[in-house]
């Protein structure tokens, strides 16, 4: 019967399975109660409401609704008193006790135990993480029953998962604590409050409910960046804890009635209420994770979700610093995208044995430095292109493209004759063209107008060719260089249809006949709710053109979702922004040198910078935490639009975005 009503309520509808499955992973305790309300609810809704959309084809993206204080930066919202400032008030007190974990030291995983994913993958053990898990929890039931203790050590945990599971305990036991010692750093907020303190001659204690033991913790905080601290009172050690008061009674018996005591941590019931039951003043520091849970993507991967979430919500709410929103933008939102982008770029490289990567301008300007800070010593080229630039030189051959971008893609939309002709560099043709239609130069384009250009210019097709000429041989001169020695290459753009590594395959093949096979890469493609999903079908195909986040062959879901109409190629623009100026074009000047032709700055430099430095911070913490190869660090295209998609999701702050960053879409 058990089973027939999880099959009713859980597993007949997909979206109603995700939700429950994800929110039971994240739940303890109590927390079950809430999670079959939340089931009942959306049976509910499903159900007798008929919200079956939600459910069904929604359902990827329902969960990402994520509502917050857009008016100010998350890091903003979350504020701390400063490091000196906690210093001063916890030096009025003669002995100071700190929690070790999520408090002095973090892990870079939004859970404790996604730390034995790794452990896991290293043992060659699957399903490793649920059973280390429920392993602890029979050692410490076991250990009740013979001593009406709980506390266990890290030994007797291992001890019953030899029994349970056939892994030898010192192998296993050995290989988690590696990886405790490589994943876990110091919390940069508490190192400066215990350099205060040790300043001011204070005794600095710790007090762990843990089942690594003193010397393991004492190691441990040595590698964090702490100096050795007066004592270490650890539960499994003591056979008492901070939840019973008894690991606080041992503390004031070693150091006397008369002292004063603090004790700062981040749980609620044994760093707060049972520590002053205990007699200590407590300090509470608000778990970052619990913290940042709120803005966070949940439909991510187990392992690469917790592990961006981990860097996130420790970067952000660990209370040492205060971000601006345009930093936060490129941190929370562009990080992980940009740093799986450049992964899946890499990939790319080894796979098709390209000798050089070309990160076109602008979008390439953010990608080349993350790329760098990878995959140092790479042959890369940050390379000067543009829509405009390609549609002009390539309109020889692809014609239909040249009057679409110019013509159609203007109509109605107040730009001037005047305005056009310029955009196409063809000004000198523009009076005969008023002549002989009797227009005026300020006359806006019309779809009647764009018909009489276009008939005009087909006329008159040797002449706007000519006028392109110079350009083509500048820009031959100028990739020549840059490809010189290179049998291949790889050029990388955001997206959306690949006109950029498109038009410089036709380029070098066909007009410059330079010896090197181009192909290209895209974050993402058209998708879905483009008026032409299927463009770059063709290229796709064959693999001289990939995607990362989705295509049609891959993430259709997202491929689905995105949508150009509702601005998303806009947003995710704006991630790779990038304050130099838009490049327009090739020509020469007075010496026969190549020259570069820049338009106007636009949007807000200040603004993007913020949000590239956010990005690159992202990109240091990752390879700090997980380096930029091998098997932990990889970063699906699915995994990198879930953030993303969190941040479409939210419309008040994508007006926001709007607002301050004064961004605009490249209509050329």
């Amino acid at each position: 019967m058990r089973q027939k009503l999880y099959d009713k309520l859980v597993n007949q509808v997909p979206g109603i399975r995700q939700r429950y499955q994800e929110r039971r992973r994240n739940t303890r305790g109590a927390g079950r109660i809430a999670s079959w309300c939340a089931l009942a609810g959306w049976n509910i809704s499903y159900h007798i409401l008929g919200k079956k959309k939600k459910f069904e084809q929604g359902c990827v993206h329902a969960d990402e609704r994520i509502k917050w204080d857009v008016t100010r930066s998350e890091s903003e919202a979350d504020t701390r008193i400063s490091p000196k400032a906690l210093a001063d008030r916890l030096g009025r007190f003669d002995v100071i006790s700190f929690d070790v974990f999520d408090t002095l030291v973090f892990r870079p995983f939004s859970r404790p135990s996604d730390l034995f994913f790794e452990t896991g993958r290293r043992l060659g053990y699957p399903d490793f993480e649920r059973i280390r898990r429920e392993g602890e929890e029979k050692a410490r039931e076991r250990k009740f029953r013979k001593s009406h203790s709980r506390e266990v050590s890290l030994e007797e945990i291992w001890e019953l998962m030899e029994r349970e599971t056939g892994i030898p305990a010192e192998p296993g036991r050995k290989t988690e604590w590696e990886c405790e010692l490589e994943f876990c750093f110091g919390n940069p907020y508490m190192l400066e409050v215990t350099r205060l303190l040790r300043k001011k001659g204070k005794k600095l204690i710790i007090a762990s409910d843990m089942y690594l033991g003193q010397e393991y913790i004492r190691c441990l905080l040595e590698k964090c960046g702490y100096p050795p601290f007066d004592h270490y009172f650890v539960s499994c050690d003591c056979g008492v804890s901070k939840g019973d008061k008894g690991l606080f009674a041992r503390i004031k018996s070693g150091y006397g009635g008369k002292c004063t005591y603090a004790h700062v941590g981040d749980n609620r019931y044994g760093d707060g209420k049972m520590a002053k039951e205990a007699g200590f003043t407590p300090f509470l520091y608000p778990n970052v994770n619990e913290a940042g849970a709120p803005y966070r993507s949940r439909n991510m991967s187990a392992v690469t979700g917790s592990m961006y979430r981990g860097i996130v919500n420790s970067w952000l709410h660990n209370g040492n610093r205060i971000f601006s929103r345009e930093y936060e933008l490129g941190f929370v939102y562009g990080g992980l995208f940009v740093t799986g982008y450049c992964q899946f770029i890499r990939r790319c490289v080894r796979e098709r044995q390209i000798d050089k990567v070309l990160f076109l301008s602008r979008d390439g300007d953010i990608l080349k430095q993350a790329y760098e800070l990878l995959y140092p010593g790479e042959n890369t080229a940050y390379a000067y292109w543009s829509r405009k630039a390609g549609t002009i030189l390539c309109a020889g051959y692809f014609k239909y493209d040249y009057f679409r971008r110019f013509l159609y893609h203007k109509v109605n939309q107040s730009y001037t004759l005047g305005a056009v002709f310029s955009s196409m560099k063809l000004s000198d043709m523009l009076d005969e063209f008023c002549r002989e239609y009797s227009r005026s130069r300020t006359c806006t384009l019309s779809e009647a107008t764009a018909k009489e250009c276009r008939i005009f210019f087909m006329k008159n097709w040797e002449r706007v060719l000519a006028h392109y000429k110079e350009g083509s041989e500048a820009g031959c001169r100028y990739y020549g260089k840059l490809l010189d020695g290179c049998r291949s290459a790889l050029a990388a753009d955001i997206g959306w249809a690949g006109s950029g590594a498109i038009s410089l395959q036709y380029l070098a093949g066909h007009v410059w006949n330079l010896d090197c096979r181009i192909m290209g890469a895209v974050a993402g493609t058209n998708s879905a709710h483009n008026a032409e999903p299927d463009a770059s079908e063709g290229f796709l195909q064959e693999g001289t053109l990939v995607s990362y986040l989705y295509s049609q062959r891959h993430n259709r879901d997202l491929w689905k979702f995105h949508d150009p109409g509702a601005g998303h190629n806009l947003y995710l623009e704006q991630l790779l922004c990038s304050p130099t100026p838009a490049f327009e074009g090739f020509s020469f000047d007075q010496e026969g040198r190549v020259k570069l032709l820049f338009g106007k700055k636009d949007g807000n430099e200040k603004a993007m910078r913020e949000i590239q430095q956010g990005i690159l911070d992202f990109v240091k913490a990752w390879i700090r935490h997980f380096g930029g190869d091998g098997p932990l660090s990889e970063i699906s295209g699915r995994d990198a639009y879930g953030p993303i998609m969190v941040m479409l999701g939210n419309k008040a702050y994508l007006k926001e975005i709007e607002n301050f960053f004064r961004l605009s879409p490249n209509i050329e």
